[in-house]
């Protein structure tokens, strides 16, 4: 399976952060956004990326080229004005390919199981559906959510509500409708397919972030730092043998 990671927003609530740094290589836990994200795909076994990009792209295609040093193969979409997500999702088709493909948002960061949806991506045209997405709940700074989901259905209206974790596997027949080349919102699309009964769902309950605003990334900053931290610290140690002033081993 194929994965695009969707990295062409202009990152307006973290600027200046993004006045000349695309938000996809801020970083955070010693390492861009965009490279946390791209060495899961790895993990999950995907190796053929697609990145779509406008604001600074130059930048992106500069910091991650072909995407060997990660062992995958990243080709480009680029956008002379951000297209919004479905609008994206279109003009990349051809790099994508027929077969269902995952999404994941570029300023997202998470423990979410890459290998469970994946398996999900590969039951998509077997159960008659256009898409599966990912839920989470809501966070603070949208309490309202997006979806309703009621066993592993989605519904666009009812109680509780939840909110797009911004990961999901489509099938390219949701795109259809889209011209080529044209902005076009995922919402609205999402919700045709989720009224004809063809979007199924998942609850994610594990760590997730929205990394939209430079508070979030520093919260991201010390999460992955202690992360690390506490990995490191549970790590077995080899005893070092004693050793005497001479730095010889004490008989």
């Amino acid at each position: 399976m194929k994965a695009m990671i969707l990295a062409a927003g202009r990152g307006e609530r973290m600027r200046p952060l993004t006045d000349h740094t695309p938000k996809p290589l801020l970083v955070a836990g010693g390492k861009p956004l965009i490279a946390w994200m791209i060495e899961r795909l790895r993990a999950a076994g995907i190796e053929e990326l697609v990145i779509n990009h406008a604001h600074l792209g130059a930048s992106i295609e500069a910091a991650l080229g072909d995407g060997s040093r990660y062992g995958v193969r990243i080709r480009y979409s680029p956008e002379r004005e951000a297209l919004e997500t479905a609008g994206g999702i279109r003009q990349a088709l051809p790099l994508l390919g027929d077969a269902p493909f995952l999404v994941v948002n570029g300023d997202v960061h998470s423990d979410l199981d890459l290998g469970a949806l994946i398996a999900e991506g590969r039951l998509l045209r077997a159960r008659g559906d256009l898409a599966h997405l990912v839920l989470v709940a809501n966070p603070e700074h949208h309490p309202r959510g997006d979806f309703t989901l009621a066993g592993t259905r989605l519904a666009a209206e009812g109680e509780p509500r939840l909110t797009f974790s911004g990961t999901g596997v489509y099938d390219p027949a949701l795109f259809a409708g889209v011209p080529e080349g044209a902005r076009a919102p995922l919402a609205p699309i999402l919700r045709a397919a989720i009224a004809a009964g063809c979007v199924s769902g998942s609850l994610h309950t594990g760590y997730w972030l929205d990394v939209g605003t430079p508070d979030r990334l520093d919260e991201l900053d010390r999460h992955l730092r202690s992360t690390v931290m506490q990995a490191h610290s549970d790590k077995p140690r080899t005893p070092e043998p004693n050793k005497g002033r001479t730095g010889e081993p004490l008989a």
